[in-house]
């Protein structure tokens, strides 16, 4: 059978739902595997993530025409019968004739016994095409959970948080595709002077929120592309980058990064002080240290020192030595649900408690290292409240030589938010149009 668009992303789904993988990470080593043009490539992604956005709803309108459940199907066959609903629905140029053959294809390769099956739930599905709309569940949490495509204990979550009318924006912008944000390394080369480049390749460039940063449309292979190569820039999102304007890094400062990988934030600030100084970072992986160790040589900056450390274990050596420390903690990811659709599914609520310990841990080793009249930077890539808020209130009730800061000059000013001036703020995806995010700055007082 030929490897074409469908075939990687049901292979790719049937890896992420058997061993948890990465959809970015895994699609692209496909794509490397069976050399797909940039319009193949742009084909696949769009059903692999629109499929991932869409799976419960997806699911729920399959399930009606099987007589047993959807989960005992074959991989293989679920995950055919789903990329055929989401062409059916959500891709218009794609005829409907066209999605159900060729999934039917894709399971005569592979499960050839469930063909008849496959082509007669889709056609019934096409027959009665309105009742993919239609959510026939009395419970509400359940009806908003299918309707939204968000697992129920995630709603429920969210509902115990947030509003109604919120979260529903919210699930809603989860559940279309992200921009593209990059940063431009002032290292090498002015914003003006990248614009120009990137324009002349055709891609369609427009400003972005922060200083330093860009929207990209157009613009693929990008890993692959001259600029990038020459590290003129790095791809970065926006809410990542604030993080590190919080930090507010100057050249000749020592900072630590605790949990640094893949390195956007270390080189951020590496930036921001022009090179000089030097940076800590640490990170548990090796793999990973090398991904910062390549991404700091690609930007031509020199002045990050990595090490293979566990920042939940603390080490003397580096007691009151850095002026200022950031802490991204490990965390749920749930801010990043719209770029990365299969963490609401591949991610458990039980985990958080386990991670709350981890982020506190790691928090109460930097309030060590960091210098008198320093300052920490904390942040998640979470919106709940578990990591963010309440491991700030419990820092400062056991630590008093600690306290927050006014953050709100970091910030665009149609980013107002009262908390901001407190010393903390997040970031919404349906608000500010970036990754979901947490951030607070700790002062040391003494």
């Amino acid at each position: 059978m030929q490897k074409d668009s469908r075939y990687i992303v049901v292979k790719t789904l049937c890896d992420i739902e058997e061993n948890k993988s990465y959809s970015n990470l895994k699609i692209n080593e496909y794509f490397k595997r069976y050399d797909l043009n940039s319009q193949d490539r742009g084909f696949a992604t769009e059903i692999l993530y629109g499929t991932i956005r869409w799976k419960l709803k997806i699911d729920y309108c399959i399930q009606r025409y099987l007589r047993d459940s959807i989960d005992n199907l074959k991989p293989w066959v679920r995950n055919s019968l789903r990329i055929a609903v989401y062409q059916i629905y959500f891709m218009d140029k794609v005829p409907e004739y066209a999605a159900v053959n060729q999934s039917v294809d894709l399971v005569k390769y592979k499960e050839k016994k469930y063909c008849a099956l496959v082509n007669a739930v889709l056609r019934n599905i096409i027959k009665n095409k309105q009742d993919f709309y239609n959510i026939d569940e009395k419970d509400k949490i359940k009806k908003i959970s299918i309707e939204y495509s968000h697992p129920q204990w995630l709603v429920r979550k969210l509902l115990k948080i947030y509003d109604e009318k919120f979260v529903i924006d919210l699930m809603d912008k989860n559940n279309t595709p992200p921009k593209l944000t990059i940063r431009v390394n002032t290292l090498k080369c002015s914003y003006d002077d990248l614009k120009a480049k990137l324009e002349s390749t055709g891609a369609f460039v427009t400003k972005g929120k922060i200083q330093d940063s860009m929207a990209l449309k157009n613009f693929h292979l990008i890993e692959k592309s001259k600029e990038f190569n020459e590290g003129l820039f790095t791809i970065q999102d926006e809410s990542s980058m604030l993080a590190v304007k919080c930090l507010n890094p100057m050249p000749g400062d020592t900072i630590m990064d605790l949990c640094s990988a893949p390195g956007g934030k270390s080189t951020y600030a590496a930036q921001l002080m022009k090179n000089k100084g030097e940076i800590i970072a640490f990170d548990i992986y090796e793999h990973k240290i090398n991904l910062i160790n390549n991404n700091a040589k690609r930007l031509g900056i020199d002045i990050i020192k990595t090490m293979l450390k566990d920042a939940t274990i603390f080490m003397e050596e580096f007691e009151n030595c850095a002026d200022k420390v950031m802490v991204d903690a490990p965390c749920s990811g749930l801010g990043l649900i719209r770029k990365k659709p299969e963490i609401r599914w591949n991610f458990e609520e039980k985990n958080i408690r386990e991670l709350k310990k981890i982020q506190y841990s790691i928090l109460e080793n930097a309030s060590k290292y960091v210098k008198i009249k320093g300052c920490i930077v904390y942040s998640t890539c979470s919106i709940t409240v578990d990591e963010n808020e309440d491991i700030i209130k419990k820092f400062l009730k056991e630590h008093e030589n600690f306290k927050l800061e006014d953050i709100s000059e970091f910030f665009p000013e149609d980013f107002s938010s009262e908390t901001s001036k407190k010393g903390f703020i997040k970031l919404f995806p349906n608000i500010h149009d970036m990754d979901g995010f947490f951030i607070a700055k700790l002062i040391r007082k003494w």
